[in-house]
């Protein structure tokens, strides 16, 4: 449903509006006059005939024309009654300032599910309650009562803001005017009982007036809307940093799997900000910092950086930072090196360029160094360290006219670092170059921007066709390793031969039809970790070392896992060669089935190095997520080792992904840990089934 009501109405009813502008009731009106909002303000109070100079009405039913907007400042217990008169007037949406709700508990609950029958009675949407409303520059829409437009409005542009804390989201909106960002769109949601972030940011996104939107979480309600407003984005270009606070820990599911310890609502939030090209900011001036740069910039075409600087430590200290972003820093041409130190023996032609302080005596090495290295060191990004030369009486101008005329044809993402009044500030800016005083900042504000580029060029990876498999309808009782494997078996993930067997004498004969060296595992559904309860034994080598291991294994198992229903004993090749894998899912109550792939055996969580998605993924996104990994040279022939067959390893993870999807109000964690990668093929060599049932009753 179009928010253009709640965004840009034609009409707005104030009910509780008030004569005084310092007032809650008082506040929008007044804004809405300084903001010269050009629809029909109606204030509601049957005690004035007159509000700031506005004919005032006794109720909304008094009012002669039509009313797009309802803004509600009143106390909680009055709220039901004005909804109600709000429907029976065809009022399209209402700004609901009033506390007392949802926030309070179980009896604020009652009472906002009473809202919610009355609006969907009616057809009607809400934004809040418990929420200071929005502003919409373009039009001077302002049914707020935010502090943060007392001493003027922020200066026009093509940024949103949406928050779900008023407060906070006054501080964003300060923010913003005191950096300059040009904010059109802000919006506070409140509670949320009906409209939501995530509707807010597909309305934002779908406008023709914003490019990039910022957004400060709590939570995540309706994730599927969610998902659709950031494919948006993506397929749109338009850029979306999420400041995302609160992460839960996963506690008691942490004993039973692996996959539940690396995956929380916190890392399947995360997976969900990579997978559809968001970025997070972890701090809020970080967001400010990519908010600025993609209004600012025009889009990165790569990541490679151009450092110019007039000082060797600060070209340093820059291409530090820009290592740690994973920013690229190539050199430049060795012919262009050999010019450059022609024209200018004092300088370090490499990059950092160092053109040195020699550039106060010929200005002109500037735009020649600059106009270099966009054409021939051909670098996507570029940031300019001029420390006092930016704001210098002496220097400023010439400097200005160097660094704009040198990246004026080439439109690239260009940062200049250096001291100045806002002033010249807003005059770097009106050309497109950014300013900042921090080298550091300068450099995450460039590398999100190459982030954005990377990501609305991934698109096509989720477009990729699904591998069809069997609908597996996983048990939701327990069950042991040997079944797990089975059925990972029928989604199409290699198993090796194996035999349950239930004493040494038959683990011995199933030893020898397997064929030695053999591994043994205990069987149980009781028991999650079998090498910590002593029920693995390794490279068992003829049938003394089988009879002594299954001996012992019995009874340290016995002795660690009292309580645990043994089923036997499972007798597999010891297969030696190749890199462990750990491929799992988990359910994550808002976002759904999470995939994880990552190194396994070992390393699983001394490392911790693995990637999330939200499932089900195709083949090209597994194998993406696989290339990410920290530790991916391990499995692409670093240092002499055989490389492995990565795409079959993608394979079993797009094949788990679809099989947790079809099982995904049944069965929390599905896990395959190791999953062994040789050159040739891969074999799940352990596997774990978790249902929801099991998980409560544990």
């Amino acid at each position: 449903m179009s928010l253009k009501a709640l965004f840009e109405p034609a009409s707005v009813a104030i009910i509780g509006a008030s004569s005084n502008p310092a007032r809650i009731g008082g506040r929008p009106i007044a804004y809405y006059l300084k903001a010269g909002f050009k629809g029909d303000i109606y204030p509601v109070n049957p005690n004035r005939d007159v509000i700031q100079g506005l004919k005032a009405y006794p109720d909304i039913a008094s009012i002669p024309g039509k009313v797009d907007l309802a803004v509600l400042a009143i106390s909680a217990k009055m709220v039901a009654g004005a909804l109600t008169a709000c429907g029976e007037k065809d009022v399209k949406t209402v700004v609901l300032f009033s506390a007392g709700f949802s926030e309070l508990g179980d009896q604020g609950d009652v009472l906002q599910d009473q809202l919610d029958k009355i609006s969907q009675r009616y057809g009607m949407r809400i934004l809040g309650p418990n929420c200071l409303g929005l502003y919409n520059g373009d039009i001077g829409n302002c049914p707020t009562f935010t502090s943060g437009l007392d001493g003027g409005f922020p200066r026009n542009g093509r940024v949103g803001l949406i928050t779900q804390s008023g407060a906070y989201g006054t501080h964003l909106l300060t923010m913003a005017k005191s950096r300059r960002l040009g904010v059109s769109k802000w919006v506070s949601t409140g509670n949320e009982s009906d409209l939501t972030v995530a509707e807010c940011l597909e309305y934002l996104i779908d406008s023709d007036a914003v490019d990039v939107v910022g957004c400060y979480m709590e939570g995540v309600k309706k994730p599927k809307v969610l998902i659709r407003a950031l494919e948006k984005a993506r397929a749109a270009g338009k850029a979306v940093i999420i400041m995302k606070v609160g992460v839960s820990e996963v506690g008691s599911k942490a004993v039973q799997s692996h996959t539940a310890s690396l995956t929380g609502s916190d890392a399947s939030f995360q997976a969900l900000i990579d997978q559809y090209g968001a970025q997070r900011a972890r701090t809020t001036e970080q967001m400010f910092d990519s908010l600025y740069a993609f209004s600012i910039s025009p889009r990165a075409e790569g990541n490679q950086l151009g450092i110019l600087t007039v000082s060797g430590g600060a070209g340093v200290l820059m291409a530090d930072a820009a290592e740690e972003e994973g920013l690229p820093v190539p050199p430049m041409p060795d012919v262009t090196q050999k010019r450059l130190i022609e024209r200018n023996p004092l300088c370090a032609p490499c990059n950092p360029v160092d053109i040195t302080g020699n550039a106060l005596n010929d200005f002109d090495l500037v735009g020649e160094s600059l106009t270099a290295m966009c054409e021939e060191g051909q670098y996507d990004l570029l940031v300019a360290f001029f420390t006092s030369w930016v704001g210098s009486p002496a220097h400023g101008e010439k400097l200005f006219d160097a660094l704009s005329k040198g990246i004026k044809k080439h439109k690239k993402p260009f940062a200049v670092i250096g001291q100045s009044t806002e002033a010249i500030k807003e005059k770097y800016e009106s050309v497109g170059i950014m300013v900042f005083e921090d080298p550091s900042r300068a450099i995450v504000a460039l590398s999100a921007l190459a982030k954005f580029n990377t990501a609305f060029n991934q698109a096509t990876q989720d477009e990729e066709e699904l591998p069809a498999i069997t609908n597996i309808t996983l048990p939701t009782e327990k069950i042991g390793e040997a079944e797990a494997k089975l059925l990972m078996e029928k989604v199409g993930i290699p198993i090796p031969k194996e035999e349950v067997v239930s004493n040494a004498e038959e683990a011995v004969k199933s030893a020898n039809d397997i064929g030695f060296p053999v591994v043994i595992k205990i069987i149980s559904p009781d028991i999650a970790h079998k090498s910590e309860a002593g029920g693995v034994a390794l490279n068992l080598e003829n049938d003394e070392e089988v009879r002594a291991a299954v001996n012992l294994m019995f009874k340290t198992v016995a002795e660690r896992e009292p309580n645990a229903k043994i089923e036997g004993l499972l007798i597999s090749p010891m297969i030696g060669d190749g890199v462990d894998f750990i491929i799992g899912t988990q359910r994550d109550p808002i976002m759904g089935p999470v995939i994880m792939v990552g190194l396994g055996g070992i390393y699983t969580e001394i490392l911790k190095d693995v990637r999330l998605s939200l499932a089900p993924v195709s083949h090209a996104r597994a194998i993406s997520m696989l290339q990410s990994l920290r530790g991916a040279a391990i499995f692409q022939g670093a240092r002499g080792q055989a490389v492995i067959n990565i795409s079959a390893v993608a394979d079993a993870v797009s094949r788990l992904s679809v099989l947790a999807v079809q099982n995904a109000d049944t069965i929390d964690s599905i896990e395959i840990n190791p999953l062994r990668a040789m050159s040739n093929n891969t074999v799940a060599l352990d596997a774990l089934i978790l249902s929801n049932e099991t998980i409560k009753n544990h």
